[in-house]
Formats: C-alpha cells, sequence, structure tokens
C-alpha cells in the first residue's frame, strides 16, 4: 500500500511548524541571561578595542536594555570591564551581569563571587585570574577592583584616587 498525499500531510505540517518555531527561537537572542558563547577572535574588547583572543581572561557583561531585552559587552581583561562599568549608571543595577573565565579551564564564573589570583599574564596587564574557588592569597570581587585602580594610577602616573573610588 502506497502512502498518499493525505496520509502525509499531518507528518509533514509538523515538520514545518518545528522548523519555524526552530527558527523563531533562533532569531530570539537568547534566553536573556547567563554568559553568551563567545569565539575568539571575533569581538573587540569594548573598552581597549583589542579583539577577545585569551580565553582563559575573557569577560562578559550583560546589560538589560529597554523592552526586556539584553546586550552583551565583551572584554579582553577583568581589569577593561572594571573600569569601563565604573561610570555607567547600571554599575550596580542587580540586573547587570559580569562573567569572568575561570583562568584554568575557560568555564564562566559569576565575576562578584569569583576569587582572583594576581600575578597572570593577561591581555591588558591587570595581572588577575579568576577562580570559583578560594585560595591562598585570593581576591574577593572588591580587592580585585581595588588592585585593578590601582594598576591604572601605576599606569596612568597618577597617585590620587579613582573617580568615585573615595566616595565609597
Amino acid at each position: 500500500m502506497t502512502e498518499g498525499p493525505t496520509r502525509r500531510w499531518p507528518w509533514l505540517a509538523a515538520l514545518a511548524l518545528t522548523l519555524m518555531l526552530q527558527a523563531l527561537v533562533g532569531c530570539s537572542g537568547g534566553p536573556g541571561t547567563g554568559p553568551v558563547a563567545m569565539k575568539l577572535d571575533r569581538y573587540p574588547c569594548e573598552r581597549c578595542r583589542m579583539m577577545v583572543s585569551d580565553p582563559e581572561h575573557a569577560v562578559q557583561i550583560r546589560v538589560k536594555e529597554s523592552g526586556g531585552r539584553s546586550k552583551v559587552h565583551f572584554f579582553d581583561d577583568i581589569g577593561c570591564a572594571v573600569v569601563w562599568l565604573e561610570n555607567k549608571p547600571f554599575r550596580d543595577a542587580p540586573d547587570t551581569e559580569i562573567w569572568v573565565a575561570d583562568w584554568r579551564n575557560g568555564h564562566w564564573i559569576d565575576a562578584r563571587k569569583a576569587h582572583y589570583v594576581t600575578g597572570q599574564i593577561t591581555p591588558m596587564q591587570y595581572g588577575l585570574g579568576a577562580q570559583p574557588d578560594p585560595g591562598p592569597k585570593t581576591l574577593s570581587f572588591e580587592q580585585a577592583k581595588a588592585h585593578i585602580f590601582q594598576v591604572e594610577r601605576d599606569m596612568n602616573g597618577h597617585g590620587a584616587d579613582h573617580e568615585g573610588e573615595a566616595q565609597r
């Protein structure tokens, strides 16, 4: 017995509907939270404009925009991300996400919960590597920020506090 057009119709309709739904989900821009898959040497750092090419020191900042959507900004070093974010109005917003790569394996971790080791060779010479677990002499996120602003002062030859830092 051969299949006629009427027997194939429900199957073809289901296939077409599935393909349309996949296309719509693919265009939706992702879930709106969490880190995104990042291809190296494809995205420029939002602050220094160097291509993000080091998978162990990359950073993403996801910011909510109007209409409920979000935008992801890419950085080649936690220092660039922290300095860029410092004067943004959404810096302390609870829905602003900061994701940093684990220096040991490149897995994404919440930058505010990460622990930072010093002495790393990083793209912009801030020298910090992130990891999810504490270790000897690791820095908290707040301590890492202080380290970053000290590196900024040292690189720029300024001894004064970073803008806004003394107000905290």
